[in-house]
């Protein structure tokens, strides 16, 4: 007999603390469907829901939220053309949707920075974790040579890097998604040499950054982007659940690149 997903939901939170206000829940469709099949996504965007649909997934587990913002305030788009065109999309398939957030930025280590960990073939580089960051030791390699591997591993048209690219960086330090603001990085750089990030308030670290720079400190920064450095967290949690949900095909849908460079 199979589970709903109310249960798969159950499953996938078991074990992790949440806070009292998470954001982690079912947030469209309906929890007592018998599950089916499960699309793992980044974003809840209109491809991706169509796609999980045409692959036959009746659940869409995403990290992010379908309302535009980090906490849900839908009374703030009952009239937003593109958000009502969503939910339509989302009723007309009877797709459900649940976010799942807290849960993997709370596990230890924290799953969507060993996604971007191992997607950058560093798992035996890490040498300290914690809750916001992770560090890695190279043998040595040109910030050029480093933001190469970068982008050819995240599959990225292009890279925000700064600093001289033929400075050899050996202590590097990571955080994903919003961590790159000046309150957990700047004491990183202390010890650094390079911090990758997802994204920061371009005054904040990157400017600090910057001065460093012109300062004659070797210093370096790697933007990535929120998507492209926590994505890969979800494509790590879409090949762990075939252990906790066996028996229901999974798909990880990426996303297309939300920026164009022109």
């Amino acid at each position: 007999m199979g589970i709903t997903v109310d249960e798969a939901g159950e499953i996938l939170a078991a074990g992790v603390p949440l806070p009292e206000d998470t954001v982690d829940g079912l947030k469209a469709g309906s929890g007592e469907q018998e599950l089916k099949g499960i699309a793992v996504a980044f974003m809840p965007t209109h491809a991706v829901i169509r796609e999980a649909m045409r692959l036959g997934a009746n659940l869409l587990i995403v990290h992010e939220g379908l309302g535009y913002r980090h906490r849900d305030r839908p009374e703030l788009l009952r009239d937003d053309p593109v958000y009502l065109s969503k939910m339509q999309l989302i009723n007309e398939t009877g797709i459900a949707v649940y976010r799942l957030h807290d849960a993997v930025h709370r596990c230890s280590p924290d799953l969507i920075t060993a996604g971007l960990v191992t997607a950058l073939g560093w798992e035996e580089r890490v040498t300290a974790t914690a809750s916001e960051y992770t560090l890695a030791e190279l043998p040595g390699s040109t910030l050029r040579d480093i933001a190469n591997h970068v982008k050819s591993c995240l599959g990225l048209p292009a890279l925000r890097v700064i600093g001289h690219l033929p400075m050899v960086c050996r202590h590097i330090a990571l955080t994903v998604g919003y961590r790159g603001g000046a309150d957990i990085c700047l004491p990183l750089l202390r010890q650094q040499d390079l911090l990758i990030i997802g994204e920061s308030p371009e005054w904040e670290t990157p400017e600090y950054v910057r001065d460093a720079v012109h300062e004659g400190h070797n210093k370096a920064l790697i933007v990535l982007g929120h998507g492209p450095s926590e994505e890969p967290g979800m494509k790590l949690l879409a090949a762990s659940l075939p252990a906790k949900l066996p028996g229901y095909p999974v798909h990880f849908i990426p996303a297309e690149p939300l920026f164009q460079t022109i």
